[in-house]
């Protein structure tokens, strides 16, 4: 808040306590965050494709050693009497990469190796059968198994060959497997931080960007609020961000008028309480003096006087109003139930007519109507109601005497809500009624008066002393003349 427009509280509110940050959090802010969530999702995401490819590189690795088994095959199937020299053999297996071939078909079984082939072996693959999930697991098996041992695997035939079963070493495809692990990984790396940065990118610059400069705009805004330039700009957005900026624009337009006005206000009270003593002296004195007029028989000092002390009353009464609501709080109301008729049959005494007034004050009241507020209070507003009826009614000025109009009443009436639960009470009279402009600002401080040279405050101060009292001030519509509802709920309990 700029230094001009300081606000002082009688009591400190201690701001609410944020917890704060742990752990890693403490030092990254929203872009570092979402740093590490976006590379944590595309990770999650390798991983899921990462597995099976691997998975079907080792299943596309020994589907190839067994196409190549069949091609061996169908050479040891055209050889005369199914049978070849050594050296073809091992050309065929070192071809194919294995051990041992053995095909079955047309109810025969052939076998092609250069060794004893062994009893046990590390791990059996069957082709025919392996599903994904199983095949994930060989892959496990295979990185993990005995190297000394050679595998087993199975897959369909061809041309003739109902099966097709070969032994292999496992390390060469450990090494195969192991080797497109690696090569996938680096790859999958590389790709996962290209998509991460560029998904940072466009967040950082259609996310993060806007909330810092929110952030940062809020801050300013608080430093100074009453800046002309303090208020953000909303830029061309459409989506949330946009709306946001737009609300924000909107309250911090509204929240530095609020505060230019509460500080036109607070500057109105401090000038005001300094002069006060001293201009109530003054006018004291001057209201003596002119008191002294009423014992000259002069008959321009009997005309002037009377204008005279009215408008000496106006002034002191202004000076009172304007100190009265610039104090800084009303105090906590003392609630209890009281009788009605006594705070409304003092109005009469309180509503500032003139002597020789023909204002007419009525007061209904049922006898035993109690009422839950603080008396004090109660009557200083309902005080206030009553005498800006009375100015209402008060005469325009010279020469309305020869004006014709019906008798000036008001009428303060008191009764029960229907439904129990409170008490109204309506301040009526029939004067000419309240202008459109006093309308719209009836219960703000030097907007709502009605005539010129008026403040305002009168029914400003009257609707903060009911509300406090747990009450409602309201304007009825009437087709003439004016109707202030006030409304008292019950105490509960």
């Amino acid at each position: 808040m700029g230094v001009n427009s300081r606000v002082v509280f009688d009591q400190e509110v201690a701001a609410p306590s944020v917890p704060a940050a742990r752990g890693l959090g403490r030092h990254l802010g929203l872009s570092g965050r979402l740093f590490l969530l976006t590379v944590a999702f595309v990770a999650v995401i390798e991983v899921l494709v990462y597995v099976p490819t691997v998975a079907n590189y080792r299943r596309m690795w020994l589907s190839d050693r067994i196409a190549a088994a069949q091609v061996a095959a169908l050479v040891l199937d055209a050889a005369p009497d199914q049978r070849v020299s050594e050296s073809l053999a091992q050309r065929l297996l070192a071809g194919v990469g294995a051990r041992a071939i053995v095909v079955q078909g047309n109810g025969t079984r052939r076998l092609l190796s250069n060794e004893t082939v062994p009893d046990a072996v590390s791990d059996h693959i069957d082709l025919r059968e392996e599903d994904l999930i199983e095949s994930i697991r060989g892959v496990a098996r295979t990185l993990m198994a005995d190297g000394t041992r050679p595998i087993r695997v199975i897959g369909h035939g061809s041309d003739g060959f109902d099966l097709v079963e070969i032994l292999i070493d496992c390390l060469p495809v450990r090494d195969a497997v192991t080797a497109f692990a690696i090569q996938l990984a680096l790859s999958s790396l590389a790709i996962a931080a290209a998509v991460a940065g560029l998904i940072f990118l466009v967040l950082q610059r259609a996310i993060v960007r806007p909330v810092r400069r929110l952030v940062h705009n809020i801050t300013e805004f608080a430093q100074d609020p009453e800046a002309a330039d303090g208020v953000i700009v909303p830029s061309r957005r459409t989506d949330e961000i946009g709306n946001a900026e737009v609300a924000l624009a909107q309250m911090e337009t509204a929240l530095a008028r609020e505060l230019r006005e509460k500080r036109h206000l607070a500057d109105l009270g401090l000038s005001v309480s300094k002069i006060n003593h001293e201009l109530r002296n003054l006018l004291t004195t001057a209201q003596l003096l002119s008191d002294r007029l009423d014992g000259v028989a002069d008959p321009l000092v009997q005309r002037v006087a009377p204008r005279l002390v009215a408008t000496l009353d106006r002034a002191i009464r202004f000076c009172e109003e304007t100190l009265a609501y610039g104090r800084a709080t009303e105090r906590n109301p003392n609630r209890r139930l009281v009788p009605l008729a006594a705070i409304i049959a003092e109005q009469a005494d309180l509503s500032g007519r003139e002597r020789d007034s023909d204002i007419v004050i009525r007061e209904i009241c049922p006898n035993g109507l109690r009422i839950c507020v603080d008396p004090d209070q109660f009557s200083r507003a309902l005080a206030n109601i009553v005498r800006n009826a009375v100015q209402a009614l008060a005469p325009p000025g010279p020469g309305y005497e020869a004006v014709t109009r019906v008798e000036p009443t008001i009428t303060i009436e008191a009764r029960r809500i229907q439904t129990g639960s409170g008490t109204m009470v309506l301040v009526t009279d029939n004067g000419p009624g309240l202008p459109a402009r006093a309308r719209e600002h009836l219960f703000s401080p030097f907007k709502g008066a009605s005539r010129p040279g008026g403040t305002g405050l009168g029914l400003a101060i009257a609707s903060e002393l009911i509300q406090l009292n747990g009450g409602t001030l309201s304007l009825d519509e009437t087709p003439a003349g004016t109707c202030f509802r006030i409304v008292i709920p019950d105490p509960v309990g």
